[in-house]
């Protein structure tokens, strides 16, 4: 029998704020982008890689890539939970992302982004993770 795959998840809640919506009370589009950065610092925070750990490190993790698919529209005043899961950690960073309505937890928006470790020192792009993000997710992982 094999061991189920570890995975690490964190959440967030946001409220769409007027600033966010457009002339029809609509979230605009490009906001979800930004929702999904409040929901991928929690997740980095739950393994103690966040931004200054990652600098701290030595590397930086440009995003390379994001996908959203959007299901249905957010409106002004609406609370949201950003629920994120680390889908890959070997050779980059794959976040998965699910935008849920907290009142129903009808589903809102998904996506992923992708983020590659590059060597602050150099400006390398490295193929696999640096050895600290290993580090970190086997003290999460190891309790």
């Amino acid at each position: 029998m094999s061991a189920a795959p570890k995975v690490l998840s964190a959440s967030a809640t946001v409220e769409v704020a007027f600033h966010d919506v457009d002339a029809m009370n609509v979230c605009w589009h490009g906001n979800y982008l930004k929702y999904f950065e409040i929901g991928r610092a929690a997740l980095l925070r739950a393994f103690d890689y966040d931004y200054r750990e990652m600098q701290a490190s030595g590397y930086v993790w440009p995003i390379v890539e994001a996908h959203l698919k959007y299901v249905r529209p957010a409106v002004y005043g609406q609370q949201l939970e950003v629920c994120t899961q680390l889908l890959e950690h070997e050779n980059r960073l794959k976040i998965g992302y699910e935008i849920v309505d907290c009142a129903s937890g009808m589903r809102l928006t998904k996506g992923y982004t992708i983020q590659v470790a590059v060597d602050a020192a150099t400006q390398e792009l490295q193929f696999v993770s640096p050895p600290v993000v290993f580090e970190k997710l086997e003290r999460v992982w190891g309790r």
